[in-house]
């Protein structure tokens, strides 16, 4: 497999509808937790498409898309925090300090292309959008695979680790908040 890497534009829509199309999940979420929390489930998956879709059409870029060739076999969320607005209404992921910072909050691999590593590829891209971006650090949110086995949209605090991620903050076992902070890795 030799992926390649794209901003979420508009163009590459399309794209996104094919590999959502084959998750219930992501077919009825659309990337719209992290903006309206769990409410999402109380509307259409069609009226939260519809939604994304704008945030898409209006720029920038909400993520990057994970291609093989020409088909999309991943997907990683990675916006400042502030576009992500739900997670201070948690009090499990309300922010640490007042780091600028931006944030991974979703992930999703085409359900035949898991286990080879792309989870771990789009990470790496995410750390690149955000440095580029001049973002002081990048956090992700995900779940601790040790304590709980649930599932998640925002991956297993191991696969932060081993890209560098560090944990800043834990209010519950089982979903740290990790950060990679540019400016502690520059100093290094």
């Amino acid at each position: 497999m030799k992926l390649t890497f794209r901003p979420l534009t508009p163009d590459l829509w399309p794209a996104l509808e094919d590999l959502f199309s084959e998750s219930a999940v992501c077919n009825r979420c659309w990337c719209m937790y992290g903006r309206i929390g769990s409410s999402y489930r109380k509307r259409p998956g069609e009226e939260n498409k519809a939604a994304f879709r704008q945030t898409v059409e209006h720029g920038p870029p909400p993520g990057v898309l994970a291609f093989d060739g020409g088909i999309a076999v991943g997907w990683c969320r990675v916006t400042p925090r502030d576009a992500v607005p739900w997670l201070d209404r948690l009090w499990q992921l309300k922010r640490v300090d007042d780091t600028p910072v931006w944030a991974l909050s979703c992930l999703y691999v085409r359900k035949r292309c898991r286990r080879q590593g792309i989870m771990s590829h789009l990470i790496a891209e995410a750390r690149e959008i955000a440095r580029r971006a001049n973002a002081p650090a990048l956090e992700a949110y995900p779940f601790d695979a040790e304590v709980s086995p649930s599932a998640s949209g925002g991956g297993y605090a191991s696969t932060f680790a081993r890209a560098g991620f560090s944990v800043v903050a834990r209010r519950t076992p089982a979903r740290p908040i990790m950060r990679y902070d540019f400016k502690n890795i520059a100093d290094d």
